[in-house]
């Protein structure tokens, strides 16, 4: 399930899982790539790369790079954070540094210290030319 690729440290997760859990107990330094899922409950110190959806417990810490799809947040987060998909921060949620996401919730009593862009999707109009749909791309 894990394979170690010892020139770049970088922990690769292959497999069909559905998800993967790093538990509360457990810090991991170094970077991540996998295809599934993640529920986050202990500290990630590196970059992690996913298709699937990452969810932050109330107890889990990224710092680094989280780059992927959808992120659900009740932990912390501290580095770049880059979603083409939405980023959901609920009221225990502290987010710091760079935000790049295609929609954004946030609760009114979570921490979110950011630069952030969001960036929409793209909409053909009828002359065949390609523009952002209107309001969709924003900076805070």
């Amino acid at each position: 399930m894990f394979s170690e690729n010892k020139k770049n440290k970088q922990t690769i997760i292959e497999g069909n899982s559905s998800q993967n859990v790093i538990s509360q107990d457990t810090k991991i330094v170094g970077d991540l790539t996998s295809a599934g899922d993640f529920r986050i409950d202990g500290v990630i110190e590196g970059n992690i790369k996913s298709t699937g959806k990452i969810v932050v417990g109330s107890s889990g810490f990224i710092k680094g790079t989280l780059q992927g799809t959808d992120a659900y947040f009740e932990g912390k987060f501290s580095g770049k954070l880059a979603l083409s998909g939405t980023l959901t921060l609920k009221p225990s949620a502290h987010i710091e540094g760079e935000v790049i996401v295609g929609k954004l919730s946030v609760d009114p009593d979570a921490t979110f210290n950011v630069k952030c862009t969001m960036k929409g999707s793209i909409k053909e109009n009828t002359k065949g030319e390609q523009q952002p749909k209107a309001g969709t791309e924003k900076s805070a």
